[in-house]
């Protein structure tokens, strides 16, 4: 296992484990809550298929640190430079070509939630709680949840859910798509590397990358351009295929 700050990284077979801290409440202290560069070293692990996040404890996280952000404020520090640190982490994690699992338990709060929302699936457990609390402290969310809450769950609901700072639970976040399943509390781990592993346990790792990239592209490009770019993969695929049954490889 390695650690960096309060966060920690390990493998089990070909999944990271991604888990949030500091608990109970595993609250960012700040933007930029994990070293960019340890991210990039942890991602870079040769064979990895997929990641799973989480939180220690009982809770995913409470989001950021109100204290800590006023007083970034209070010392003179740059503070939209900060931010934008913090949302590089949430977009390296959103352009990784692996499938990415938030599996959700407790509290799932403000940059908590905008971390789940970088993942492509959300598990939820039973006792999940779900809000953007920013705008009853006079703010917004600000590492990327206004775009992504807006992808995901629409903008009208999107619009509904932050303005309005409301909690919701599990089943609620589960009937507006904001998470994709909900599992007992108790079995939330096993199912989220359960799921991981069945996506990826027999996929060759090209495969998964091209598959990820082609989704992402879907939502990123013009119509034209994601299926021409998802014509290249299929035939870049075809052709290692081909090669592969060449070499009479199984």
């Amino acid at each position: 296992m390695e650690q960096a700050g309060h966060i920690t990284w390990e493998i089990t077979g070909s999944t990271g484990i991604l888990s949030l801290g500091p608990p109970p409440d595993n609250l960012l202290h700040e933007p930029e809550f994990i070293p960019l560069q340890a991210l990039r070293e942890w991602t870079a692990t040769p064979g990895l298929k997929g990641i799973v996040i989480h939180g220690q404890g009982k809770h995913f996280s409470a989001g950021a640190d109100i204290r800590s952000l006023f007083g970034l404020l209070a010392s003179g520090e740059d503070l939209e430079a900060r931010i934008h640190a913090g949302k590089a982490l949430l977009d390296h994690l959103e352009s990784l070509d692996i499938p990415l699992v938030a599996a959700v338990q407790g509290i799932c709060f403000g940059g908590g939630l905008e971390i789940a929302l970088a993942c492509h699936i959300r598990i939820g457990a039973d006792n999940a709680l779900f809000a953007f609390p920013e705008a009853g402290h006079g703010m917004l969310p600000g590492l990327g949840g206004t775009v992504r809450a807006a992808g995901t769950i629409g903008p009208s609901a999107a619009l509904n859910m932050i303005l309005n700072a409301d909690m919701i639970n599990a089943e609620e976040a589960l009937a507006i798509g904001l998470i994709d399943r909900v599992v007992p509390r108790k079995e939330l781990r096993q199912s989220s590397l359960s799921l991981m592993e069945k996506m990826t346990r027999d996929r060759p790792l090209p495969v998964i990358r091209a598959i990820v990239r082609a989704l992402r592209n879907a939502g990123q490009l013009t119509h034209e351009e994601a299926m021409h770019e998802e014509t290249k993969l299929f035939c870049s695929l075809a052709r290692e295929e081909a090669e592969r049954r060449k070499r009479g490889e199984s």
